[in-house]
């Protein structure tokens, strides 16, 4: 198994942040050509990974959507940081710590408008890890 850190630079800004390039080289490299399973995990309690078609107005439509469901109020119980803090620790319910991507000739298997993506709605964390891991098939 090879594996590989990033460290994903979020800011202060709730949103998605692109991983599809990072992993793909990842992949391709760690697969020589080969087949596989391409492994993502974030080891944060307010974040998630995604595959999701970003640009066009999908990114706002995710962020909003998760808003309605998970209102950032005060109805939460866990409640120190920004306001809403406690829909962060949620979020794990809709976009799980990990996912796994076959990985086909070293490419991902990733559908035309697909993107792996890191969901990170807490704006105090401006710092995130990212673990890639790739088996070899």
């Amino acid at each position: 198994m090879l594996t590989r850190e990033l460290t994903v630079r979020t800011g202060r800004v709730r949103g998605l942040a692109d991983l599809t390039a990072a992993c793909a080289a990842f992949a391709a490299e760690a697969a020589a050509g080969g087949d596989g399973l391409l492994s993502v995990f974030v080891p944060h309690a307010t974040a998630g990974l995604v595959i999701v078609e970003i640009g066009a107005g999908s990114d706002d439509d995710l962020l909003d959507a998760l808003d309605r469901l998970l209102p950032r109020d005060d109805r939460w119980r866990h409640r120190h940081g920004s306001a809403g803090h406690g829909a962060d620790h949620v979020v794990p319910l809709l976009a799980p710590p990990s996912l796994t991507v076959p990985v086909v000739g070293g490419r991902l298997l990733l559908g035309t408008w697909q993107s792996i993506c890191l969901l990170d709605p807490n704006a105090d964390n401006p710092v995130r890890t990212v673990h890639l891991a790739f088996l070899a098939g």
